[in-house]
């Protein structure tokens, strides 16, 4: 396929016909990976387009190409950009950079004092995160909204999540903070993870590996297996 062209936008109430494909591919997406998402219901998405938290990617031709939202937690104080997913045919485009770059930006349009913050297992995403600005940060750093973390209850995951006391699971936390003093701070930060962001995957997938064999090994102990 040649690279095509794409319109990324804010998404409207017009777009919520693409709701039950998004959140489809969201779930098989997920289930490819062996990792696991907050899973969410068309109904769900519907709201954010009608809210105008949400971006869309289109082909010129109507054809629905990826798609992420903005969750806002503890009352405004902290911002997520999540459910970022693109069509599997327009993978390999940059297409996922694109639509993160968008995302970000109108978070900042509508929570221009919020903590920007994200959870993910992948590489890609991590990569696209620092290229923004976020920089990785424990999970203490984050929101301590029940809610947000009640949507981790749908993760083929959480039991790690809640054996670590929520302090600690397969995805890695990062946090854009907009404060003059903190991106004081922040940039020598950035720097150094740019620089050894291939050493941090390294990490990263020790860390999956070891935390996945832990649960399989009690699992096997407690005969769940």
């Amino acid at each position: 396929m040649e690279n095509p062209s794409f319109i990324i936008r804010p998404a409207t109430e017009k777009d919520c016909d693409y709701a039950e494909t998004i959140t489809q591919e969201m779930e098989e997406s997920a289930k490819a990976r062996g990792t696991g998402i907050a899973k969410r219901s068309p109904e769900y998405i519907k709201t954010k387009m009608k809210e105008g938290k949400a971006v869309i990617a289109t082909t010129k031709k109507g054809e629905w190409a990826g798609f992420c939202y903005i969750e806002a937690w503890g009352h405004g104080k902290f911002v997520a950009n999540s459910g970022l997913i693109v069509a599997p045919q327009f993978r390999k485009f940059g297409l996922a950079s694109q639509i993160k770059s968008e995302i970000f930006k109108l978070s900042q349009t509508k929570f221009p004092d919020s903590k920007i913050f994200g959870l993910t297992t992948g590489a890609a995403v991590m990569k696209i995160n620092s290229g923004l600005g976020y920089i990785p940060v424990s999970y203490s750093d984050l929101t301590d909204d029940e809610e947000f973390w009640k949507g981790c209850n749908s993760c083929v995951n959480v039991e790690i999540l809640k054996s670590k006391a929520r302090q600690n699971c397969l995805c890695t936390a990062m946090l854009y903070d907009p404060s003059k003093k903190a991106k004081a701070q922040d940039v020598a930060l950035r720097k150094d993870f740019k620089k050894n962001i291939k050493l941090f995957e390294r990490w990263t997938r020790l860390k999956k590996y070891v935390m996945l064999n832990i649960t399989k090994t009690k699992n096997k102990t407690f005969g769940l297996f």
